[in-house]
């Protein structure tokens, strides 16, 4: 069975899950093999793709759900909560 992980998360940096962070967030995601998710609202997107990212509408103090499912499950998810509670390294 494969490693489930999960976090919930609030955007604290200015402009949420746009551009600049948005990019960065995915090309983190990118790294790891696991298959991972992130939802804002009722919106779903595969955290790998940029335009979907940037469709979940996640703006400043928006509350997102990641979850990752993979042998690097718990890898992929720390290193997205790092990247998100570091404000994407922008501020």
């Amino acid at each position: 069975m494969a490693d489930t992980a999960q976090a919930t998360l609030v955007l604290r940096n200015k402009v949420g899950l746009h551009a600049r962070p948005a990019s960065k967030f995915v090309a983190t995601a990118a790294k790891f093999q696991a298959n991972i998710t992130v939802r804002h609202g009722h919106r779903q997107a595969n955290a790998k793709s940029i335009l979907m990212v940037l469709t979940l509408g996640a703006g400043h103090n928006a509350e997102i759900q990641i979850e990752a499912q993979g042998a690097d499950a718990e890898e992929a998810i720390a290193a997205l909560v790092a990247l998100v509670e570091s404000n994407f390294g922008e501020e």
